[in-house]
């Protein structure tokens, strides 16, 4: 398998395309307005505590402030705070007989899986957690786990860490981890006692996956840039007052670099003479043996359209994905969950119906957990499959789907299929989806994807007329619409508009302007341009 890693740079977005044999796996964008926050660290202040939530609110400089729950008051808080005074899936073989669940390959080592309810854990973790008593005006450090999504704010943990490109330090701990996608017994023997050699003094450690077959000298490296930035945070924690920013993690591009490039991928391609050397002095300082890797893309054709991006995105972009045999998959947003039809399209014409389903529900299987890893779609998914009578043909769409998830970075959780063909799935969520990043809500419908039909605004400025005739004192009015609608107004041999006028004894001069929306009309008063639209009741 040819894996490759394609940057596209431009002057107001950087985009990073992770492809497998040339089909797109993985899409990344980085907006200068909209900066990745996931892993920034903060001096907050407790803005709220509210115990019928479990919950308390941070006030981090940020337009909403940040949720911490009480299942991410980490038991280090205490020893955080005690300096004001003057990625990784781990395995449960820690040194202090403790789990440190961090998920090894995603941007942030910081997630938490989100199950059922993204927003809570279960119940059952809380029971025997020791959370520290927080008071308003208490001074805490924070680290951004959640990216902020629509009007919700970030999610915040108080258990601060650290992710290198071979290690996550995490401060005030003692836990030493290693990745459990690291599977020989003698190498994760050998890395656990590397960590033991060069841990620092009250911190705890966890080796990445990326850290397999390396040194102890690129190890210890790491982790001297990652203790280096630990030092510089707690001197610039004290001298701030919250709230606060104390640490800006890398960037998307970089942090992808970071993360994802491993040695099975072949080669990346940058598009940008300034981003190709930043890569490559970030590499030759954490990895020098992969820098031939990086390549800069010197040819007239856009970067994306050489390497067939620019029409994978595309498909990205929109509501419906064609499968192999014919069928599609329809892909909806809704504000509780995500919803996925799976249609037979004009393969149903075939024979044998039951196997016919099965083929399609197979291939949507393997295309949705495609498009909810490359779109990054998280929360709560239901999944509408085309109905299969035989127990044993839903168990194969179970594992097909199980299969699947396992080359997902991501958390997913994924309940059998009902009788009535419909699965319910959870993925891990830390940011906004690539589809909410990219586009913003439509100012004329909203999001509603509708319009109001033109004969029922007209119905409307009727509506509004008859009114007017009752209250209004002026005979000339000055009525402005969008040109769809003013075209519909003047249709006819005796127009609507003249009959308008005739009807309710007033002079209407009609203005159609570009910038007003189609869903709506303005009425003023002709001599002195007052809008009186609102004022008829």
């Amino acid at each position: 398998m040819n894996k490759e890693i394609i940057i596209n740079s431009s002057a107001s977005q950087n985009r990073v395309a992770i492809t497998e044999d040339g089909n797109l796996v993985d899409f990344f964008v980085d907006h200068p307005e909209k900066q990745r926050m996931v892993g920034d660290i903060y001096l907050g202040k407790v803005a709220r505590v509210l115990p019928g939530i479990r919950a308390a609110f941070i006030d981090i400089g940020l337009k909403h402030d940040a949720f911490l729950h009480f299942s991410d008051i980490g038991e280090r808080t205490e020893a955080l705070q005690g300096i004001f005074d003057d990625d990784d899936e781990v395995d449960d073989e820690i040194e202090n007989g403790q789990t440190q669940n961090q998920l090894d390959e995603n941007l942030s080592p910081t997630s938490t899986l989100e199950i059922a309810r993204p927003d809570l854990p279960k119940e059952n973790d809380l029971k025997e957690k020791s959370i520290p008593r927080l008071k308003k005006g208490e001074e805490l450090l924070i680290q951004i786990i959640k990216e902020p999504v629509k009007d919700k704010g970030v999610r915040v943990t108080s258990s601060i860490s650290l992710p290198g490109r071979f290690c996550v330090l995490l401060p005030m701990d003692n836990k030493i981890g290693v990745s459990k996608k690291i599977n020989d017994y003698k190498e994760r023997k050998r890395l656990r006692k590397i960590a033991r050699g060069i841990i620092p003094k009250d911190c705890g450690l966890i080796i990445r996956t990326a850290a397999k077959d390396q040194t102890e000298e690129a190890l210890s490296g790491d982790l001297k840039y990652l203790v280096k930035s630990w030092n510089e945070i707690q001197n610039i924690a004290k001298k701030s007052t919250p709230p606060a920013l104390l640490y800006k993690d890398l960037s998307t591009t970089i942090s992808v670099i970071r993360d994802l490039f491993t040695p099975d991928v072949s080669k990346v391609f940058v598009d940008s003479k300034k981003l190709w050397k930043e890569i490559k002095n970030y590499l030759e300082f954490i990895q020098p043996e992969l820098v031939d890797r990086i390549e800069l893309y010197k040819e007239e054709v856009p970067i994306f359209e050489a390497f067939r991006i620019e029409e994978q995105i595309k498909t990205l972009m929109g509501r419906k994905v064609p499968l192999p045999s014919g069928g599609h998959i329809i892909i909806e947003h809704t504000e509780a969950m995500v919803v996925i039809d799976v249609n037979s399209g004009r393969y149903a014409a075939k024979k044998e119906q039951e196997l016919n389903s099965l083929k399609t529900d197979l291939e949507a299987s393997r295309e949705i957990a495609r498009q909810l890893r490359l779109r990054d779609i998280g929360g709560l998914i239901v999944v509408d499959f085309i109905d299969l009578e035989d127990e044993k043909n839903r168990k194969k769409i179970y594992d097909e789907l199980k299969k699947e998830f396992k080359k997902d970075r991501a958390k997913t959780a994924l309940l059998p299929m009902t009788e009535f063909g419909l699965m319910q799935i959870t993925r891990e969520r830390i940011r906004e989806n690539i589809v909410q990043s990219m586009t913003e809500v439509c100012p004329y419908c909203l999001g509603t994807g509708l319009l109001t039909k033109k004969s029922n605004l007209i119905h409307e400025i009727e509506h509004w007329l008859k009114r007017y005739k009752l209250q209004g004192k002026h005979n000339f009015l000055t009525l402005k619409v969008h040109p769809s609608l003013g075209e519909k107004l003047k249709q006819g041999f005796i127009s609507i508009l003249t009959k308008f006028q005739l009807k309710y004894f007033v002079r209407i001069k009609l203005v159609e302007v570009e910038k007003i929306s189609p869903q709506k009309f303005q009425f003023s008063i002709s001599k002195t341009g007052e809008d009186i639209t609102d004022e008829i009741s």
